[in-house]
């Protein structure tokens, strides 16, 4: 099973789970399966965690910010000079199926400046990496885990990582979906 995890639930894990963690199973559940790559990581999503909510992923996740832990684990995933495995079916996707009807309304140049943030977001960078393992695993259950919904609710050109991952068949799963994955652990608040 190969796991990446976005940004909201690292967020949503700080927020609203690990304040009820007293024992510190949760923490340490995660911080063992990031260590031993079963929960992926990648550059973007680290980088977004310094940026939001003050700090709070890196706060409470003090090994994210940890230069000797990060270095010695290979975390997190450098996904700066990643390619899709099939860049021009993807670069054709981006410009026709991840696009929303916002995007229509942009003049060329809006569109291509919102198409390089896109294309440099966490969220694509996840995408390619994801992409990237299912062609190199084809029988591994590749995972996005997220907190967004599917139906856009903003003005962006570009559609949410649900909807995009749907059409990409990735599977894409909540942290509590993500955690009922993990039968093995039990994990409770006592």
């Amino acid at each position: 099973m190969i796991v990446v995890i976005d940004t909201s639930s690292l967020l949503s894990l700080v927020r609203y789970y690990l304040p009820f963690d007293q024992n510190g199973k949760l923490l340490s559940l995660i911080k063992r399966e990031i260590k031993n790559h079963n929960i992926t990581v990648i550059d973007e999503v680290l980088n977004e965690c310094k940026l939001v909510s003050g700090k709070l992923v890196v706060k409470k996740l003090d090994f994210l910010a940890d230069k000797e832990f990060l270095k010695a684990n290979k975390i997190p995933i450098n996904t700066e000079n990643l390619i899709p495995p099939s860049p021009t079916k993807f670069y054709n996707l981006v410009d026709n199926t991840f696009i929303t009807t916002n995007a229509k309304r942009l003049d060329s140049a809006q569109f291509e400046q919102q198409k390089k943030e896109f294309l440099d977001s966490a969220d694509a960078r996840m995408i390619i990496y994801l992409l990237n393992q299912k062609s190199k695993n084809s029988f591994a259950n590749i995972i996005l885990v997220t907190e967004e919904t599917e139906g856009s609710n903003d003005m962006k050109a570009f559609k949410k990582l649900p909807a995009i991952c749907k059409g990409l068949d990735i599977d894409v799963k909540t942290l509590p979906e993500l955690l009922e994955l993990h039968s093995d652990i039990n994990i409770s608040f006592e």
